[in-house]
């Protein structure tokens, strides 16, 4: 419901987008003495920034709010003054800023370069090994740096590498125009290579190829990898003589990694070809994947070894490396591992205290992550007063209210970011009593000793949602575990492809659910309607898990990225559940099933479900059959 003064800040707001300097004062002076008076002045001053005077903009940066809007005019002001070089007035204001980018510190450099200050071309240097294009303001400090040799060859030629691994190819260019020599690459190597791999490779001559050609050939070897390792193996077998043994190893690692992420058995030999060529996290992360696939525990525990320390520390890997001692015959090591894991409120730690449940010398400890604790803390009628009349607060009920829901997340952020356990649970219950359901969450999911899982894991919509769970025969606690992590209960959500509303349907899926379904007088705008949304992404969630033995985790998988990848997805033999979904290629979806899955455990809880352990719930998932990798005749 809008309130008194929404209708003038949306007016102002528009007038800002317009340019339209007399619309905003007009509709501005109405919001004077509001919390939302500080936007209206961060506007004003924005369409004239370059004009502003010095004085009309620090009295703005001195204001007392807590507001993000005063640090992001900071950052602008700042970039102005660093593209003029006006290095005092930047150097006085850069100390206040607090969200940082690599733009503004660049120009930080250089104004600390502009002082004579020696370390500054040596920190420049700590960015330059990138595969992704930076700001214009590191541009001069980079060609100092290589002026002054701070920045060598050898640095040229590995950032090239990156860039190249990252498919960079313009700045590839760029950097190879300062390789000379046996360096050097000419230009049209690279824009062939890029534009077809295969091609190119099927007519390049290397006997006398220098260091530079090669590493364009090593290039497209790894672009035709991504694309089909079994072509890269043929085209390798014909040049491979003609690389150096490091470069032999090096092009092993990508085909391995690229081998891995299709899934391919031979990723492992590829991986053990590479020798101890340096692998990066993506390339080390798949080398374990590949091993557990191959369920090769001394391998997934020699690459999990191999992985810089703080990878290794990851969840997961703490997790794969416990299972694999535990398969060696290690138990007190697994468990040493497991312990302090099982603490942990997430997918792993859940499964960290149920394998220390079967392990003997560790049964006793305590495993706060196994289950669903007690709210430790409530906040009081005085509490929630007291946040309510927070300015921060109140900018952010007023933005959502005027679904400016991007804003407003920042603005909530910005808030937030110093409460205390205590504050962020009062936040969370202000946002679920205003029906912010995805603040709420935010906000209890960051509290680190005192935590309220009714908060953590909120449940609205049950009333709604009961006739299609009971329809569909599905169990509440994994529709809910799948709806927080699609939508976090937005009713407005909607995805960067389309996907809409509480389940976050695809438009094309709702045509074709619809159709199945009989629903009569269908039509496109019903899948932001509530009711239509969760009937028809119960439904879909019914169909998946039906087409998926009954697999959650297939089913989830499938939910996300699609029914024939999830099938795709199979190992030849069959895999446990948690081999299944750490090896799922996707980033997303991977990152989505353990999630769905741990939430569920937690919903289960939550709603005095019968528990079931996390293993058992993500079971067993069957290899590939003839009959599981075909099309279902009425998949869509």
């Amino acid at each position: 419901m809008p309130l008194a003064g929404d209708t003038d800040f949306l007016a102002v707001r528009d007038a800002f987008r317009a340019g339209d300097l007399a619309k905003l004062e007009r509709f501005g002076k109405r919001l004077n003495k509001t919390p939302l008076e500080v936007y209206v002045s961060y506007y004003r001053l924005r369409l004239g920034l370059e004009k502003a005077g010095i004085d009309e903009i620090k009295k703005f940066l001195a204001r007392p709010e807590d507001t993000p809007m005063i640090d992001r005019l900071r950052g602008e002001w700042l970039k102005q003054l660093g593209n003029r070089q006006q290095w005092e007035l930047f150097d006085a204001e850069y100390p206040r800023l607090l969200n940082e980018d690599t733009e503004l510190t660049c120009y930080a450099l250089q104004s600390r370069l502009h002082r004579q200050e020696p370390t500054a071309l040596r920190e420049a240097r700590g960015l330059w090994f990138s595969g992704k294009g930076l700001a214009e303001s590191c541009g001069p400090l980079f060609d100092a740096a290589i002026s002054a040799g701070i920045i060598s060859e050898h640095d040229i030629r590995q950032r090239l590498r990156l860039t190249l691994e990252a498919g960079n190819v313009s700045l590839a260019a760029q950097l190879a125009e300062r390789l000379t020599g046996s360096y050097a690459i000419p230009p049209s190597a690279l824009k062939s290579a890029a534009a077809d791999a295969d091609r190119y490779l099927e007519k390049l001559v290397l006997e006398k190829a220098n260091e530079g050609e090669r590493a364009v050939a090593l290039f497209a070897l790894q672009r035709l990898a991504k694309q089909s390792p079994d072509l890269a193996v043929v085209r390798w077998a014909k040049i491979a003589a003609h690389f150096t043994v490091a470069e032999q190893h090096y092009f092993y690692g990508w085909l391995a990694y690229e081998a891995a992420r299709k899934l391919d058995g031979r990723a492992l030999q590829w991986f053990k070809a590479a020798a101890n060529s340096p692998l990066n996290e993506q390339q080390s992360a798949w080398r374990v994947r590949a091993a557990l696939r191959a369920q090769d525990w001394p391998e997934v525990l020699a690459g999990i070894n191999a992985m810089g320390g703080q990878q290794q520390r990851d969840a997961a890997w703490q997790y794969w490396k416990a299972r694999a001692m535990q398969a060696l015959g290690k138990p007190v090591e697994a468990g040493k591992l497991l312990v302090p894991l099982s603490a942990e409120y997430n997918f792993y730690g859940q499964l960290a205290g149920e394998e220390l449940a079967g392990l003997p010398a560790a049964r006793s400890a305590p495993r706060p992550g196994a289950g669903l604790p007690a709210a430790a803390y409530k906040p009081g009628k005085q509490d929630i007063a007291s946040m309510l009349v927070m300015p921060g607060i109140q900018r952010t009920l007023a933005l959502y209210r005027m679904d400016m829901r991007g804003e407003a997340a920042k603005e909530w952020s910005w808030t937030t970011r110093n409460f205390s356990d205590q504050e962020l649970l009062t936040a969370a219950e202000i946002a679920r009593r205003y029906e912010l359901y995805d603040r709420a969450i935010n906000a209890a999911d960051k509290t680190i000793s005192i935590h309220d899982f009714s908060l953590r894991y909120l449940a609205p919509y049950r009333d709604a949602l009961q006739a299609h769970i009971r329809e569909n025969g599905l169990e509440e606690a994994w529709v809910y575990g799948l709806m927080r992590q699609e939508s976090r209960f937005v009713t407005a959500a909607r995805s960067d492809v389309g996907a809409a509303g509480l389940m976050q349907v695809m438009p094309s899926t709702a045509r074709w659910i619809a159709k199945k379904m009989g629903l009569k007088g269908y039509r496109p705008s019903l899948i932001h309607q509530l009711d239509t949304n969760l009937r028809l992404g119960t439904y879909y969630m019914k169909t998946v898990l039906s087409w998926f033995d009954d697999s959650p985790v297939l089913a989830s998988a499938a939910y996300n990225a699609g029914p024939s990848r999830a099938r795709q997805w199979r190992g030849e033999q069959s895999l446990e559940g948690a081999i299944y979904a750490e090896t799922i290629p996707f980033d997303e979806t991977r990152d989505y099933v353990k999630k769905v899955m741990s939430n569920t455990m937690y919903y289960s809880g939550q709603f005095n479900a019968p528990m079931r352990p996390l293993k058992q719930r993500i079971g067993i998932v069957a290899g590939k059959t003839t009959d599981n990798q075909q099309a279902i005749p009425d998949e869509k």
